[in-house]
C-alpha cells in the first residue's frame, strides 16, 4: 500500500523566487509531480526583484519531504532558505502547559491562594479526606501513565520518547472533555515498582489512565491496581480500543442487517488490544469467535499456552479448529486486526460471508490494504485518517473518564464499556449510516458528552452541578 502524503509529515520552505514570470506556478508543479501537496503558499517578503515564499506541502514521510525540497531547489532561480518540519515545531517546548484558575494580584489574594489561609483548607482535608475531591484539583485529574514500553507501533523506545505521545494524550483530555492530565513516565519496567509508584501518587488523581504499556505486564499491572485503588484504573490500550471497536461493529451490523450474536468473528492479534477486544464482544453476545496469534490459531490443544491464552483457548473455538487465519476466514462474517501488516489478502476476504466486515486496524500499515478488501467486503474500517471509518482511541477515551469522575466513580466496569461502545454508535443516526460512516468524526459534538452521560448512568452517578465538575456544593 503506498502511502499518501499527510499532515503529520507537512513541511514548511522558506525560499526565494524572481518576482514575476512563472516561477511560483513551476514550484506547485515540481512539487506535485515529485508526489506532494502544495498546502499554503505565503508571500512574506516582495521587493522590485525578489520575492520571499513559504511553501507548505504534505508529504508521504521524512524521505519524501527531502526529495520535494530537493524538486523545489531544482527549479530555476529558486534558492532554498529554511526548511521547517511542521510537525516538530508543534512540539517544540512541549504542547501543554499549567495554569493558575485565580489571578494572584495582591497579598490578599496570596495569603489566601497560599499561606496563611490555604492551612485552614489543609486541617479540613485532614479532618475529612473526602474534602480532596472539592477542594483540589483530584476532582478533575487524570495521571497518564506508562513506562515506555509499547509505544504506538514504535515499540520499547522508553519513557523520555514517550513523553510526546502522553503530551498529546493530555492535550485531548482537556480539548475533548475539560479533564486536567498529566504525563507520568516512569523510568522503570518492573511491574511491582510501577505499582508501587502508582499507588503513591494516586493520592493527587481522580483516575488513572495506564498508556503504552506492553502485554502481558499491563494485564497484571491493571489487575493490581484496580485491586487496591480506590479510584478507576483504565489502561486505554485495552479498554479504549476495545470500546470503539464494538461501537463500530455494533454499526456495521446495522448497515449489514446482521445481529451480533449470530455472526462468526476471526481476531487477530492476542496482545493487550486484542484480548480485551475479544472479552467485550463476547460480553455483548458474540457466541462464535476464533483468535490467532504470532503462533497460529489459538485452541486448547495448543502447547505452550500462558494463562492469558489458555483463557482465550477455553472461551473460543468451540470447533477447535487448528489451521491458520487465512483458513479460520473462510465463511466468518468479522474479521478484526490488532496484529501485524500485510497478513492477508482480497483473496482471503473473498472466502468470508457475503456482506462481510473488515477491520483492519495494524497502524500504520493494516493487515490487508483496505482497497483490496473493499472489493469483497460491505464495510471495511482501519486505523488510519486517510481512509473512511477510522477507529480511533480518541472517540472513546475523554467521554469515558468525563462519566466516571462527574460519577465519582471507584472502578471501571464491563457494564460501563458496553455502555460507552452503545452511546458512541447511537450518535450516528439511521439517516447517516452507510458503509463509509459507521463511526462519528471525533470532532462530532455529541460524541463525548454522550459517552460521558452513558458511563456516569452506568456508574450510577448523577448529572454534575456545572459544566466538567461534580456536585461542588459547600459540606
Amino acid at each position: 500500500m503506498t502511502a499518501l502524503p499527510s499532515v503529520s509529515y507537512s513541511i514548511t520552505v522558506r525560499l526565494e523566487v524572481p518576482a514575476g514570470g512563472s516561477t511560483v506556478s513551476k514550484l506547485t508543479t515540481a512539487v506535485e509531480q515529485a508526489g506532494g501537496l502544495v498546502t499554503a503558499l505565503d508571500v512574506t517578503a516582495s521587493g522590485h526583484e525578489r520575492l520571499r515564499i513559504d511553501v507548505t506541502c504534505a508529504a508521504a514521510d521524512t524521505e519524501h519531504a527531502g526529495r520535494l525540497v530537493e524538486a523545489m531547489r531544482a527549479v530555476p532561480g529558486v534558492e532554498i532558505g529554511r526548511v521547517s518540519d511542521r510537525t516538530f515545531l508543534m512540539h517544540l517546548g512541549g504542547k501543554i502547559s499549567m495554569e493558575a484558575k485565580h489571578p494572584i494580584r495582591n497579598r490578599d489574594d496570596l495569603s489566601m491562594i497560599y499561606t496563611p489561609g490555604v492551612a485552614r483548607v489543609c486541617l479540613a482535608i485532614a479532618a475529612n479526606p473526602d474534602d480532596a475531591r472539592r477542594l483540589t484539583i483530584k476532582r478533575n485529574s487524570v495521571a497518564v501513565v506508562t513506562d515506555g514500553s509499547a509505544v504506538l507501533g514504535l515499540g520499547n523506545i522508553g519513557p523520555k520518547a514517550a513523553l510526546p505521545v502522553m503530551e498529546g494524550k493530555a492535550a485531548l483530555f482537556k480539548r475533548f472533555a475539560g479533564i486536567d492530565a498529566w504525563p507520568l513516565c516512569l523510568d522503570t519496567q518492573d511491574p511491582d515498582a510501577i505499582v508501587q509508584i502508582v499507588k503513591a501518587i494516586a493520592p493527587g488523581f481522580a483516575g488513572i489512565n495506564l498508556e503504552d504499556i506492553s502485554a502481558p505486564r499491563c494485564f497484571e499491572i491493571e489487575a493490581r491496581l484496580r485491586e487496591e485503588l480506590d479510584i478507576p484504573v483504565f489502561h486505554d490500550d485495552q479498554h479504549g480500543t476495545a470500546v470503539v471497536v464494538l461501537a463500530a461493529l455494533y454499526n456495521a451490523l446495522r448497515v449489514v442487517s446482521k445481529d451480533i450474536t449470530n455472526v462468526r468473528v476471526v481476531l487477530s492479534g492476542a496482545g493487550a488490544a486484542g484480548t480485551a477486544i475479544l472479552k467485550l464482544l463476547l460480553a455483548a453476545g458474540v457466541k462464535d469467535a476464533v483468535v490467532a496469534d504470532v503462533d497460529g490459531i489459538i485452541h486448547t490443544e495448543r502447547a505452550g499456552l500462558s494463562p492469558e491464552l489458555r483463557w482465550i483457548a477455553e472461551n473460543t473455538n468451540a470447533a477447535k479448529y487448528s489451521g491458520n487465519l487465512k483458513g479460520a476466514l473462510a465463511g466468518a462474517d468479522v474479521f478484526i486486526g490488532v496484529s501485524a501488516p500485510n497478513i492477508l489478502d482480497g483473496a482471503d476476504i473473498a472466502t468470508m460471508n457475503d456482506d462481510s466486515i473488515v477491520f483492519a486496524l495494524a497502524n500504520p500499515v493494516p493487515e490487508v490494504d483496505p482497497a483490496e478488501a473493499g472489493e469483497h467486503a460491505a464495510v471495511v474500517a482501519t486505523g488510519r485518517s486517510d481512509y473512511p471509518n477510522q477507529i480511533n482511541n480518541v472517540l472513546v477515551f475523554p467521554g469515558v473518564f468525563r462519566g466516571l469522575l462527574d460519577a465519582q466513580s471507584s472502578k471501571v466496569s464491563v457494564d460501563m464499556e458496553l455502555a460507552a461502545a452503545k452511546a458512541l454508535a447511537g450518535v450516528v443516526t439511521d439517516e447517516e449510516l452507510n458503509a463509509t460512516y459507521i463511526v462519528p468524526s471525533v470532532f462530532h459534538p455529541e460524541v463525548h458528552t454522550r459517552v460521558a452521560h452513558a458511563v456516569r448512568d452506568a456508574a450510577g452517578g448523577k448529572a454534575p452541578a456545572h459544566e466538567n465538575y461534580p456536585d461542588d456544593t459547600p459540606a
